[in-house]
């Protein structure tokens, strides 16, 4: 009898408990622990099954089938093109904006600004590929409209996503355009600003807008919603601001 009453218990409790399968752009993979022990404060019985990628990529697995249950992109566009392709069930929606900034991990003078990528001393500059990912695109646009992109063309080496363009600056590159966020993860901190990274001036690229959707695939997930509801929280927001997003 109690192995039966054991048996039922654990059927129930797995029956209770849910998964939401969530896409999440690379430049969130910092914030995503916190925001996920957030949630599970409120929602102890609900586990999140993190998949990290470039938006494109992430875009591209999705209209091939993956079975995911929320993205979470570096932008609006990517989610937009799934709204319109009805493979999400919510029209895009902002839930934090993206910062840019210029990190070395050798201490330099960054008093001239975005201007240090044509120093003599700089020989490989690492960026997100701007054809598939948004911070990557960010970059490309600022160092165009700071008019030194022809200057620096030939430095210039792509990662597939902004997680391994930032590799890219700690293991390989001499300066790299990464995403602020990243500056405030526990393996970055000791970075200083001013000496190691700089924030790019936002008025160089056009804003960073991360648009969120939840995919068809969770249209009967409803700790998918609750997730959702959950990005736009309060406690969510001070939690995206603590790692350099704006709203």
């Amino acid at each position: 009898m109690k192995k039966i009453i054991l048996l039922t218990f654990i059927a129930t409790t797995l029956l209770q408990a849910q998964t939401i399968t969530v896409a999440l752009a690379a430049n969130v993979s910092y914030a995503i622990k916190s925001l996920e022990t957030a949630f599970k404060q409120q929602h102890p019985k609900t586990d999140l099954r993190i998949i990290i990628g470039g938006s494109g990529k992430l875009t591209a697995q999705i209209k091939n089938g993956a079975p995911y249950d929320i993205f979470m992109a570096a932008n609006m566009r990517y989610p937009q093109a799934l709204y319109n392709e009805k493979m999400a069930i919510t029209a895009p929606k902002i839930y934090a904006k993206g910062s840019l900034a210029i990190l070395s991990k050798k201490e330099r003078d960054f008093s001239q600004g975005i201007a240090i990528v044509t120093d003599k001393s700089i020989h490989r500059i690492a960026l997100a590929n701007p054809k598939s990912a948004p911070y990557g695109k960010a970059a490309l646009e600022a160092l165009k409209n700071a008019k030194l992109y022809d200057k620096v063309r030939k430095k210039a080496i792509y990662g597939e996503s902004i997680a391994q363009a930032l590799s890219y600056t700690i293991r390989a590159a001499d300066l790299g355009f990464i995403a602020k966020s990243a500056l405030y993860s526990p393996k970055l901190q000791h970075f200083k600003e001013g000496k190691n990274w700089i924030e790019v001036n936002p008025k160089l690229y056009h804003a960073i807008d991360q648009g969120v959707v939840i995919l068809k695939y969770a249209d009967k997930n409803k700790a998918a919603k609750e997730f959702y509801l959950f990005l736009f929280s309060p406690k969510a927001k001070a939690i995206f601001k603590k790692y350099g997003y704006n709203f």
